[in-house]
């Protein structure tokens, strides 16, 4: 069919510009964008000076910068860490250990509009909470000076203090490109929880207001988080934080699990309890919609007829159903009928009802959080975890009547990793099937930190570790694979001043080999699957059949196709005649590994891409 050479080429501003060439092709000459031809395609959408036109909006020094950041490819890869992870052979779980925005980038083609929802738990810029470093790649070491995360020499700043001019611009501009990124990682009727407290809550509405569209606002959550202020609080007590949700698109509604307190005011019984449980009564008359006449009719009771002040809630048949399951209460008093329906707790199959979820939320509390780790670890592992409880009450609400209990849920500020346990008590609790991608920066730990002694080197080491006495103390059989951001594998173009014939001759000589000299299979396979959009999760099994060469097949439920993937440095003639590709299969192996004739053959029985 077609032969064509793989090259980690893909960033979202790439996408996004073949979408625009797609809708506007006319605004775009020798692969470039005609802004004089894009304008006229616009036509009366952009105003006449649009360079000085002013708008309403959140504007910081660096904002540019940062939009650029969102859009420059990365130049890592992830590389799996065997060993380090849990139940590798079967779990479908990822964490990774990194920086989060080279993370997200590099998740973009395979994870892009997969995730149902996400909750993250950034710094809150405090003036002692701000690190963020990288070893890998070049713009993000810029981006770092720039910021002030590091000096000119690299060293890591270890706080972004209230006496820099550029207090708040610096966080934005480091929140900017990684909430861009998430944005695509979501689903259309995907969600996003961001915690915050007042530092920053107001700059963060505005900021996501821009990126997710006001219209997609759902609520900003005022959580109660402690039970009192303390006693050497002075001036307002502060007891409480934000929780930012907006959803990707429109959403028809958002529904959340009852709390404890709801739940008990269900406390009426009759003979359906066993299977609805206890139930609570509203009315049926309503003077609060608009008029309808198909909802003003009488009810028959004790040989009354019973007419609404206005009307019902119901129309005649759904009434009558309901008074015939005896799910409906006739009472008298002062000569005036009421007419109630009994709400029971769970549906005719047994399901727990659901509630709307508040603006208000009365615990849990920190303190829980702290108990929780410590009841894993026997010590304060982490400062200030979020308790369990509440990343349940947040992962739990459905979208859309959407009940399944399945999907994509991701944390790329891990941290304490909360939001992992929190899925797997979930998972526990109702034979759910959710699945994770946790992403936790390696910081180095303090020499004094309890965690050093107990033999861990930085904090997602410590939040593996979570995991794993989270997944034991549940008795759970997930687990989690482990990646880490590494250098990719293949070889950088490094420009070289045209005056050095030396070097050039020398980048040239480097440049005959696609890949870096210190490759590995299980790093170069990654990276082949996540520029081909398969997943972390996906499946890698050995072709037994093919006995001359290692080919791995890879496959996930996402893709109808399938990747055969072959690096060995020479691809036997046998194993080119013995391949078996099916429709829509690719098969990738070294440019160099088969000849022209070899390739011909293959591409007759499908898709080969060559590295």
């Amino acid at each position: 069919m077609s032969h064509t050479k793989l090259r980690p080429s893909f960033t979202f501003t790439n996408e996004r510009l073949a979408e625009l060439k797609r809708i506007a092709p006319e605004a775009f000459a020798d692969g470039r964008v005609n802004w004089e031809a894009l304008r006229a395609a616009l036509g009366e959408h952009l105003e006449d000076d649009d360079a000085n036109a002013e708008h309403f909006g959140l504007n910081w020094p660096g904002k540019r910068e940062a939009r650029k950041m969102a859009g420059t490819p990365s130049k890592g890869a992830l590389v799996p860490q065997p060993g380090k992870g849990v139940n590798e052979e079967s779990t479908r779980n990822v964490f990774i250990e990194g920086e989060n925005l080279e993370v997200l980038k590099l998740l973009q083609k395979a994870y892009a509009g997969k995730v149902k929802m996400i909750y993250i738990d950034p710094p809150y810029n405090t003036g002692n909470d701000f690190v963020y470093e990288d070893d890998f790649t070049e713009p993000l070491e810029e981006y770092l000076r720039r910021t002030g995360q590091v000096d000119e020499e690299g060293k890591a700043l270890t706080t972004n203090t209230r006496a820099d001019g550029r207090f708040h611009s610096k966080w934005l501009s480091m929140m900017y490109p990684r909430l861009r990124l998430a944005r695509q990682l979501l689903r259309d009727d995907g969600v996003i929880f961001v915690s915050i407290d007042d530092n920053e809550a107001s700059q963060l509405k505005l900021l996501m207001d821009e990126l997710f569209g006001a219209e997609n606002y759902q609520q900003q959550i005022c959580w109660k988080n402690k039970y009192g202020p303390g006693a050497l609080t002075k001036g307002f007590g502060r007891l409480h934080e934000y929780i930012l949700c907006y959803s990707k698109g429109p959403l028809e509604n958002i529904q959340s699990v009852l709390s404890e307190e709801d739940t008990a005011n269900y406390n009426k019984k009759d003979e359906n309890f066993d299977l609805r449980g206890g139930y609570i009564t509203q009315p049926l008359m309503t003077n609060s919609k608009d008029d309808r006449p198909n909802l003003v009719y009488p009810v028959m009771h004790e040989g009354e007829e019973i007419w609404p002040e206005k009307q019902w809630i119901w129309e005649k048949e759904r009434l009558h159903k309901a008074i015939g399951r005896g799910e409906v209460i006739f009472s008298k008093a002062r000569g005036k009928w009421s007419v109630r329906f009994k709400q029971y707790l769970r549906d005719e199959n047994g399901i727990m009802r659901k509630g709307k979820p508040l603006s208000l939320m009365l615990g849990p509390f920190n303190q829980e959080g702290t108990q929780e780790v410590r009841e894993l670890f026997g010590y304060e592992a982490f400062d200030f975890p979020k308790p369990v409880n509440l990343i349940k009450r947040l992962l739990g609400v459905v979208v859309n009547e959407d009940e399944t209990k399945d999907g994509l849920y991701m944390d790329f500020f891990a941290g304490s990793g909360t939001t992992g346990q929190a899925i797997d008590e979930l998972n526990a609790e109702d034979g759910g099937r959710r699945r994770m991608v946790l992403v936790q920066l390696p910081f180095a730990l303090d020499k004094g930190n309890r965690n050093r002694k107990e033999g861990h080197e930085t904090i997602a080491d410590v939040t593996r570790e979570r995991l794993k006495r989270a997944f034991k103390k549940n008795k759970s059989e997930a687990g989690f694979l482990s990646f880490g951001l590494g250098k990719s594998q293949f070889r950088a173009w490094s420009d070289v001043d045209g005056a050095d014939l030396t070097a050039l001759e020398k980048a040239f000589t480097e440049a005959e080999s696609p890949l870096v000299k210190d490759w590995t299979w299980e790093g170069l396979r990654t990276e082949v699957m996540l520029l081909e959009g398969f997943p972390l999760d996906s499946r890698v099994e050995p072709v037994k059949e093919l006995k001359k060469n290692r080919v791995e097949r890879i496959h996930h439920e996402w893709h109808a196709h399938r990747l055969l993937v072959c690096l060995d440095k020479k691809v036997a003639p046998e194993t080119i005649k013995e391949l078996q590709l099916e429709d829509g299969d690719i098969f990738i192996c070294l440019d160099t590994a088969i000849d022209d004739q070899s390739k011909l053959r293959l591409s007759d029985k499908g898709m080969i891409k060559t590295i």
